[in-house]
């Protein structure tokens, strides 16, 4: 296998396909929820998955914040507040989390509530 197939393949299975901007992120912010939910399961015997997996959910989240940031983000100013403010709840109670503090529930329920909401968003855009 040369390097030029050998980089097509990596690039086709890391690729982001080429659908709608919603439906990309609601298959994001799924397969990161299933992950933390999975991951949850084995905390005491695996906790750097545990861990690995909160991690990537808090780089979603900052990716949610650097998305409605953009001055083309056409969300009302309402709902960008809202996510900015899920984020940081988000990077806290991570913390929590990993300190052993918290549960990881409320974060898998507001993960879920942004998947319905995505989900019932009307046509793709």
């Amino acid at each position: 296998m040369n390097a030029t197939s050998q980089a097509l393949r990596g690039y086709a299975e890391n690729a982001v396909s080429t659908r709608n901007g919603r439906r990309a992120e609601y298959e994001a912010v799924a397969r990161i929820t299933q992950r933390m939910r999975d991951a949850a399961v084995q905390a005491k015997t695996d906790f750097p998955a545990y861990a690995e997996a909160l991690h990537l959910n808090q780089r979603l989240w900052a990716a949610l914040v650097v998305d409605i940031a953009d001055a083309n983000n056409p969300l009302p100013n309402e709902l960008k507040a809202r996510i900015i403010y899920l984020a940081e709840f988000t990077q806290q109670h991570t913390r929590k989390i990993l300190r052993e503090r918290a549960s990881i529930m409320p974060l898998l329920e507001i993960n879920m509530a942004v998947l319905r909401g995505l989900k019932k968003e009307g046509p793709s855009q």
